[in-house]
Formats: structure tokens, C-alpha cells, sequence
């Protein structure tokens, strides 16, 4: 997801699928695609070391013959799925086998924190002394409190109201925002980010409910520097601070995390970044389709280009086909 400012040779890059393993292959597999790392990888230029270069320098064809030639067997050929969204699932949940529940909790860019009326740390550490569930961390920062036996789910229902914590309370915009930690503990940081972004999504907030969205799960994401860590590049709206108070303001990533979003505005501070996204907020409330994600709107009325930069793969006779390419924003590899 990293890149640098006024670098174009650098930019963030989806994942492309070569094929299907089955679950005793996963770890030759992984391995098979980390020592091709180790052995092409850039180890001159830092700026050029990610995998995601080796990928683009020996073509996603050439990636996946050296691997099998290391492994030993031949990938499948890739197999349908659709996914929907990569946001967290909130609230109660049955697992798989319609036993036990699952609580997903949103936590604010993963900060665990007492604040007044919100007690949330106290409220956890009340649920691990109950010893009722175990805790998994999400991939979006927040929290699944999981195996939870019907006959304790009570208890934490209670303890989740005595001490004021829940996702109601939060728009669908808040419960989609994620935010590195920036500043003052990053040293690569240029601007503020886990501490600013509850701000602005106050300033959002106010829109966003005068427009009836309440409920619309919008993803935002910021990050104080364009290294990536909340993965910016992914979000409908995506913000990357260039210095102190300052962002480049991105837009049209799709929901369901396969398309990256485009710079829109540059060198933006608060009110300029507020004043910008209203009126996109607005139009997408009245001319948005039935089932229209805020990222595919903004790419469908012409509010910022889609930033196509996932190749069509061919696997119809079990041989990979790079068909139909697409460009990379910045690259001209395809």
C-alpha cells in the first residue's frame, strides 16, 4: 500500500489472483512466494524492494511458473468467489455452526480507552475476568468478542450496557474510518492522523446525517504519511498527510477492497477538506442507485476516473492468460 510523495516509480498496488491451492498447499505455496522475493527482489534500490515491483518486473505469469517450479506442483486454476465488502461485521452474530454468538465491537482506530459516558476499557476487562469469550483483533482495528455460550450471552450484554458500550451510537462513516498512528509516535509521520481523523468525522458526521446516510457504511482512511499503514489507498475516501495540518484527499476505491482510489485534491487542510467532501456527500444522497457504494458513485457520475488497475486473468484450460490488460496508474508494465 506504500508510496512516496513526488515519486511516481513508487504507488500502491492491489493483489492479483494466479490460481488455487488447497489448504495442506498453503505453506508451500507461501513460501515458494517469499523466496522468489528473496532471490529477485530489488536489494539495491529500497524505493523498488516490495514484492509488488517483482511482481511488475517479471509479470504475474513469470511470478507464478517460478513458484511452481519451486514448489513442485502446478497451481489450480483459480476458482469463483464474490465478495461483497471488506468492512467488519457488527453486533451479534451466530457462528458458522449456530451455537455460539460473536459480539464485533467497533473500536476507534484500535485505541482501548476509558473516556467519560464510554468506558471501554474497564468494560473489557470486566468480560476477561468472566472469562464469557475470547478477544480477536480485525484487520480493520476493531474487536470480536467470539465463542460466546448462549448462556453467557446475557452477562455481556449486560456489561456492554452498564459501562455505555455499543455500535449504535457511531454513523456508518465512523464505524468505516481507520487511521495510523502518526503523530508524535511515528517518526515517519508528517501529519496528525489516529488524533485528527475522530474530528473530522465529527465535521462529516454532521453532513452525512443532514443527508439521511446515517446508516451508509462510507470507508475513510488516513494516514499521516503515504507509507500506507491504514491503507488509505483502499478507502472511499482516503486522506495522506503531506505536513502538519495538510492532506492529499483520494477518492473512487471500490467497497469491496479490489480498486484503489485516485488522488482528487491536493495539499488540503480541515475546513478545505470539509468543504470539498460535502457537496460530494450531498450529490451522492439525491442521484445515488439502488445498492450504489459511495466509492462506484463517485467513479459513475465522472466525480474522479477509476483507477483500473486490475489485469483480466484467463484460466479457462488451466494456463494463465494475461488478457485484456488494464494499466497500472503509474506503470507501464502491462
Amino acid at each position: 500500500m506504500g508510496m512516496s510523495h513526488n515519486n511516481k516509480k513508487t504507488y500502491p498496488r492491489v493483489a492479483d489472483i494466479i490460481g488455487f491451492c488447497t489448504p495442506d498447499q498453503c505453506v508451500p505455496v507461501a513460501e515458494a512466494a517469499m523466496t522468489v522475493q528473496r532471490d529477485y527482489g530489488d536489494r539495491v534500490e529500497r524505493k523498488h524492494a516490495r514484492f509488488k515491483y517483482t511482481v511488475e518486473d517479471m509479470t504475474i505469469k513469470g511470478v507464478r511458473q517460478e513458484m511452481e517450479k519451486r514448489m513442485g506442483f502446478k497451481l489450480q486454476p483459480a476458482r469463483g468467489y464474490n465478495l461483497t465488502d471488506n468492512s467488519d461485521r457488527f453486533g451479534w452474530i451466530r457462528d458458522h455452526d449456530g451455537v455460539h454468538w460473536h459480539y464485533g465491537l467497533y473500536v476507534e482506530h484500535g485505541r482501548i480507552v476509558d473516556r467519560e459516558g464510554y468506558q471501554l476499557k474497564t468494560a473489557l476487562r470486566e468480560i476477561a475476568h468472566a472469562g464469557a469469550g475470547d478477544f480477536r483483533l480485525t484487520a480493520n482495528q476493531s474487536l470480536i468478542v467470539g465463542s460466546i455460550k448462549p448462556a453467557d450471552k446475557p452477562r455481556i450484554v449486560q456489561i456492554l450496557r452498564d459501562y455505555g458500550i455499543g455500535n449504535d451510537s457511531h454513523t456508518g462513516l465512523r464505524l468505516n474510518s481507520m487511521a495510523c498512528v502518526a503523530l508524535p509516535t511515528c517518526g515517519l509521520a508528517l501529519a496528525e492522523s489516529q488524533r485528527y481523523l475522530p474530528t473530522l468525522v465529527d465535521a462529516l458526521d454532521e453532513v452525512v446525517e443532514d443527508c439521511g446516510l446515517r446508516e451508509d457504511a462510507i470507508s475513510i482512511r488516513m494516514t499521516g504519511c503515504p507509507n500506507g499503514c491504514a491503507r488509505p489507498a483502499l478507502g472511499e475516501i482516503g486522506l495522506i498527510g503531506r505536513a502538519a495540518g495538510i492532506y492529499n484527499l483520494y477518492l473512487g476505491a471500490s467497497r469491496t477492497g479490489d480498486r484503489l482510489n485516485k488522488m482528487w485534491k491536493e495539499s488540503l487542510n480541515h475546513d478545505q477538506i470539509v468543504e470539498a467532501l460535502g457537496p460530494v456527500i450531498r450529490r451522492y444522497a439525491a442521484e445515488r442507485q439502488e445498492g450504489e457504494a459511495f466509492g462506484d458513485f463517485t467513479c459513475r457520475v465522472g466525480i474522479i476516473e477509476p483507477n483500473l488497475s486490475i489485469p483480466k486473468l484467463d484460466f479457462s484450460d488451466g494456463e494463465l492468460r494475461e488478457s485484456g490488460m488494464t494499466f497500472h496508474q503509474h506503470t507501464p508494465t502491462w
